[in-house]
């Protein structure tokens, strides 16, 4: 018990703490943020956490957000108005709709990947089409039966359908190789 009382007391000690210097993680939020997408975007992108707390003001009407590992761009990205919406009713298991096109670009790609097909699997299984994509873009559209014709397979080499049949479902763009 002694041993695990200090193991722990250790580990405390040696992760660092993101209430010890907010701006230092601010500043580590918003530098792994604008690694998700171009910089005529970023550079004047609005820049929030997961929780939605501003951490710098844009004006182009783009929201980025940092990966939850802040590893190298890997899960950030950054995402139009309808982008976002879709992102916040997924994130709720809410239905969605558009009446437009939206965009989102994760230029460091995934980190531990996600199902093609269950937009809330937690892990991959044998059925559930586990992929993590390199970098890429996302595109969602108006009209689900607009995907009709294209792949659902990640692994076709081009672009291919994301979580098809559900209120989520858009196109997955790779936009370079996945990482081993």
């Amino acid at each position: 018990m002694k041993r695990l009382l200090f193991s722990l007391f250790l580990a405390a000690l040696l992760v660092p703490s993101s209430s010890a210097d907010p701006m230092a993680s601010h500043k580590a939020m918003i530098k792994d943020a604008l690694k998700a997408g171009p910089t005529e975007i970023t550079d004047n992108a609005t820049i929030m956490d997961m929780a939605g707390t501003v951490l710098r003001e844009g004006d182009n009407g783009w929201i980025c957000y940092p990966g939850k590992e802040l590893d190298h761009g890997k899960d950030a990205m950054c995402v139009d108005s309808v982008w976002n919406t879709l992102a916040q009713a997924w994130i709720g298991k809410k239905p969605f709709s558009t009446d437009r096109i939206g965009i989102s670009y994760m230029y460091g790609g995934d980190g531990v990947g996600v199902s093609n097909i269950d937009p809330f699997a937690t892990e991959p299984t044998k059925d559930n089409q586990w992929v993590a994509e390199g970098p890429h873009l996302m595109i969602v559209v108006p009209n689900p039966a607009t995907l009709e014709g294209l792949s659902t397979d990640p692994e076709s080499g081009g672009p291919y359908v994301m979580w098809k049949g559900t209120p989520y479902a858009h196109i997955m763009i790779p936009l370079g190789n996945r990482k081993p």
